[in-house]
């Protein structure tokens, strides 16, 4: 799949500092585009980079442009939600030659209606052949690798994670491709997605939403994530919750002056002191 030559199609992937990214993910691995490599990628990627959405929380703007995605995801060392990661992942695929086209996903895990599209993925392809992959580095659960996009994908593992990829239900979603996990509810359904393209620009729309809308959950309350090969920690504004890949979980409640210490030590999130107050301080902490 080609793209314009418009910069507009693509991730400004030239303003990237490479060498400060690779090194926050810890990869030293080769820097071409093979299939390799890119498993080497996403899995250095999910598990180094937590997820959070602690700024639109604080009522502050999330932008996505690459030179503010590396300040805050690269040199002080924070989280991202989707948009934020899938920016700043895309700007590094393109450096390595990848084939990268934005998608848009509709989250309907723990839906209790229906959900707008906003949720970035990543449809790419290699130089080893011609298959095509879905990376998903900004959901927060994993998976730690690419998928690949086809209908005999079935059920599959990636590391000790169960997932299952569908592909259309009849006539009127004969586009629609559907992700499973195997998660502490048994088999969920996580998220629809077409192979509609998406770019920067439909990325800032959806950001837009989801960091300053009322009706967005993630103005609401902190949702914080740190995905690990053999477990998954969630925070849902004070509610602590592990998953393992065998579908096990346990939860608890924390008291906010527990928080600093459970996002630094957990989720690999250290605020300043200012954040901090403010986090405490923040409306949802009274809902």
């Amino acid at each position: 799949m080609s793209k314009p030559a418009d910069p507009a199609y693509h991730w400004n992937g030239a303003e990237l500092d490479l060498d400060a990214y690779l090194s926050r993910i810890g990869y030293d691995g080769e820097r071409a585009p093979t299939l390799a490599a890119l498993r080497a990628l996403v899995a250095a990627h999910t598990t180094s980079i937590p997820f959070e959405n602690l700024e639109a929380v604080l009522g502050r703007p999330v932008p996505l442009d690459v030179e503010s995605l590396q300040d805050k995801l690269v040199r002080r060392r924070r989280g991202g939600y989707c948009y934020e990661n899938v920016g700043l992942f895309a700007a590094a695929l393109e450096r390595f030659g990848f084939g990268v086209t934005g998608l848009s996903g509709r989250v309907t895990m723990g839906s209790g209606g229906l959900r707008p599209a906003t949720h970035a993925l990543l449809r790419v392809t290699t130089g080893d052949d011609d298959r095509v992959w879905i990376v998903d580095v900004g959901f927060g659960a994993g998976p730690a690798a690419p998928y690949e996009l086809a209908d005999s994908n079935g059920e599959f593992t990636l590391g000790d994670w169960r997932f299952r990829l569908e592909h259309g239900h009849g006539e009127l979603d004969s586009e629609l491709w559907t992700l499973h996990q195997f998660a502490r509810d048994g088999w969920v359904d996580r998220y629809t997605f077409t192979l509609n393209p998406q770019y920067r620009i439909d990325y800032e729309v959806g950001n837009h939403f989801v960091s300053t809308s009322p009706r967005s959950p993630f103005t609401q309350r902190p949702f914080v994530q740190r995905f690990h090969p053999a477990v998954h920690h969630i925070l849902d504004g004070a509610t602590w919750t592990t998953e393992h890949p065998d579908g096990t979980s346990e939860s608890r409640e924390l008291e906010l002056g527990e928080l600093p210490k459970v996002l630094s030590e957990v989720f690999d999130i250290d605020l300043t002191d200012e954040d901090t107050t403010a986090l405490i301080a923040a409306p949802w902490t009274t809902r």
